[in-house]
């Protein structure tokens, strides 16, 4: 078992560092609302990969490789998410003057905080609108299940490291974000940022409405 949970953590790890759709939005969340948005997000994304990892463990997850209706319908689900929320980067990005209201160019003050159950709420329905994860999650835990071990218990536990593996890589990500937080709080960067996010979400969600499984 102890074997089994290296080769696990060891996968989980690979699959951290592969950048998608909640990367994009824990990134833009801790740049443009500090790091507790960033931890907010953070945590809602990780609520998403237990819950798809109990819903593996419970069989749940099996309807989206049994059914092409389900599995599309929660892609095409997540693509339109994923633009709303890129358009909605492109359109603050444009509105945002060189100088804000409330905070100077040397200093990136922000007037308004963003709020951390949004940041956490946006974090969750990325996560929850891919339905990549759920057949990953299908797909990818049973592996690790020891031969003769209960199934159910081994899969709730693999699902937990899976998201304290996630949340190690986030939190460092964040980490970062707060450290340059002087140089990527100005105005000008702020808005070249949000560009930047805002065209990564739409071209993720472009990508998710175009592939089949």
């Amino acid at each position: 078992m102890i074997q089994t949970l290296f080769a696990f953590a060891g996968a989980a790890i690979v699959v951290a560092l592969v950048p998608g759709p909640s990367t994009a939005v824990i990134v833009r969340q801790s740049v443009t609302g500090g790091r507790r948005a960033g931890v907010a997000a953070m945590l809602g994304n990780e609520t998403g990969v237990v819950l798809w990892g109990l819903a593996a463990a419970f069989g749940l997850t099996a309807l989206l490789l049994a059914s092409r209706i389900a599995y599309d319908a929660i892609r095409i689900a997540g693509a339109v998410f994923l633009v709303w929320m890129g358009v909605r980067a492109l359109w603050s990005a444009r509105r945002r003057p060189a100088t804000q209201s409330g905070e100077t160019a040397e200093t990136g003050e922000r007037a308004v905080p963003v709020s951390r159950w949004r940041a956490y709420r946006m974090g969750l329905l990325t996560n929850a609108a891919n339905p990549k994860a759920g057949v990953f999650a299908v797909s990818f835990l049973p592996q690790f299940v020891p031969h003769g071990a209960p199934v159910l218990p081994v899969l709730v536990v693999l699902s937990l490291i899976w998201a304290l593996i996630d949340m190690v890589w986030y939190l460092s990500l964040i980490w970062l974000a707060g450290r340059a937080g002087r140089a990527l709080g100005r105005p000008a960067v702020r808005r070249r940022l949000e560009q930047v996010s805002g065209v990564v979400l739409v071209g993720l969600g472009l990508r998710l409405a175009a592939e089949s499984r």
